[in-house]
């Protein structure tokens, strides 16, 4: 040191030199600070980053899930993880969670961490609008999903499941996400997308559907408008769209005819608080359709064949499961109501919905629901640790990773409807301790409308097929934005209940 101090007095090194001294010592200044604050977080939960800088990004590419296995079992409910100059606050079960899901927007906010989604939705819609003007459109969903309007959804659920199952053989081996993501597209074009897209358009948007699909990948999440090839592609394909949806709304509008279907709910909208109480523009209503397309479909399809897997796998435990009584209670309603199916008919199939129920806690869609922390608050662990958030956070909560806690649900690996029957009704031990559908102020306002798809779609198939597991229950696909199963086979026999 006293050499290197002789050297610098001496005028020994060159201003290029002196610089690189200045930025190895800021760079090690900077280490430091960090090791120390991970070290010292006072009153924040504790940090799990490992390599300073780097290390929280290094988890987040060594996937999620496994992040938070470790971060759990290290640090327990809530911890916090550094991604480049963010700080991502995992809060894990529902004794950490109430807050995340209670909090209005000018607590916890979701455009912050969702507005990636821009590109693919539009401008003027959902995360690229103020929060009363999204809670105006918000309302529209609403409104489109009313119980009198999700009744004659019923009959054109089942004429689809009924034409697209007429195709099947006496017997085969299918895959069931395969079959669902085909014949969900069709039933979300007939009632959210209206009549012209179903039967004059269907081929060509679902082409553009899957270029946008396409163009929302990880990397997305945090650079939405990279120069990439799929991004390129999910551009175009939202300006076709729009010049598409365009014609048909502008026909709509100028029809006399009204068609049962959400886009006609939107043609005939207006706002009420905002935007001087207009009706939304056609550019509006694509970009809104969009938005309730990706947060149907993909989650309705695949909720449609987890429970499938996870229902027909349950028939190797014997007399009285899970599959048996799904096709019991169809046998029965067949005596009691005949062939037909609507809503009020749906309601009495308890046995299914547990399944699809059971389904969702194992597997819900979204491996991660995130906000962004614009007011401090304070949590408290099921240990009574108490932690301060500050703003600027971003809190990342997982309905998967929690329903998968014993300290929550019982055996939670093991597929089992009746943890929510009395008396056991596990999901109600606490509050947000099941999160199928989301909960609290952002909980899914389409959920009534996914449970009577895929009950319209399953009581069809249980009608009409039996069915019997070729491959075990597949593992989950992580690498996906939506959790959805690996590849398996079920085997099905045409038969009639």
């Amino acid at each position: 040191m006293e050499a290197l101090l002789a050297q610098l007095g001496a005028g020994a090194f060159s201003p290029l030199q002196l610089a690189a001294l200045a930025g190895l010592a800021a760079l090690l200044a900077a280490i430091v600070a960090r090791v120390a604050s991970a070290a010292f977080p006072g009153d924040k939960p504790p940090v799990f980053e490992g390599v300073p800088f780097v290390g929280g990004l290094l988890k987040f590419v060594g996937g999620p899930w496994r992040l938070m296995e470790e971060g759990y079992a290290t640090l327990g409910e809530a911890f916090t993880v550094p991604v480049a100059h963010k700080r991502v606050t995992f809060l894990i079960g529902p004794d950490v969670s109430p807050h995340f899901f209670k909090a209005t927007d000018d607590e916890l906010s979701q455009t912050e961490v969702y507005d990636f989604n821009v590109p693919t939705f539009g401008r003027g819609v959902v995360y690229d609008v103020d929060q009363k003007t999204r809670t105006e459109q918000f309302r529209f969903f609403t409104e489109a999903l009313k119980k009198d309007r999700l009744a004659k959804y019923v009959p054109q659920f089942v004429a689809e499941a009924e034409a697209y199952f007429a195709k099947w053989g006496d017997s085969g081996v299918v895959d069931l996400k395969d079959e669902f993501s085909c014949l969900v597209a069709l039933t979300a074009a007939r009632t959210l997308l209206g009549r012209e897209i179903r039967e004059q358009l269907f081929d060509e948007v679902a082409d553009l559907l899957h270029d946008l699909d396409d163009g929302m990948r990880p990397i997305s999440v945090f650079f939405p408008y990279l120069p990439t090839s799929f991004h390129r592609k999910r551009d175009a394909a939202r300006t076709k769209l729009g010049k598409i949806f365009a014609k048909v709304i502008q026909a709509r509008r100028a029809s006399s005819v009204k068609e049962e279907d959400v886009l006609q709910q939107f043609c005939d909208a207006r706002y009420q608080n905002v935007c001087g109480g207009r009706q939304l523009t056609e550019d509006e209503i694509t970009g809104l359709l969009i938005a309730v397309l990706f947060a149907g479909q993909h989650t309705s399809s695949i909720t449609s064949a987890w429970t499938g897997y996870e229902m027909i796998a349950t028939r190797a435990r014997g007399p009285g499961n899970p599959y048996d009584a799904a096709v019991e209670e169809q046998r029965a309603c067949l005596a009691k109501h005949g062939p037909g199916l609507s809503m009020d008919i749906l309601a009495e199939l308890e046995a299914l919905h547990l399944n699809i129920q059971e389904a969702l806690r194992m597997h819900p869609p979204l491996l991660l629901v995130m906000r962004y922390v614009k007011q401090p608050f304070r949590l408290t662990t099921s240990t009574g640790k108490t932690y301060s958030i500050p703003v600027g956070d971003i809190l990342a909560a997982s309905p998967n990773f929690s329903h998968m806690l014993p300290t929550v649900f019982a055996d939670p690996s093991r597929y089992d409807p009746a943890r929510f029957l009395p008396p056991r009704e596990e999901d109600k031990a606490k509050p947000f301790s099941y999160l199928g559908f989301g909960g609290g102020r952002h909980a899914c306002i389409g959920q009534n409308f996914a449970y009577l798809q895929i009950k319209s779609i399953w009581s069809v198939m249980l009608r009409n097929f039996d069915f019997e597991s070729v491959d075990p229950v597949p593992a989950p696909d992580y690498d996906s934005m939506v959790i959805g199963p690996k590849p398996a086979r079920v085997r099905f026999t045409r038969r009639k209940l």
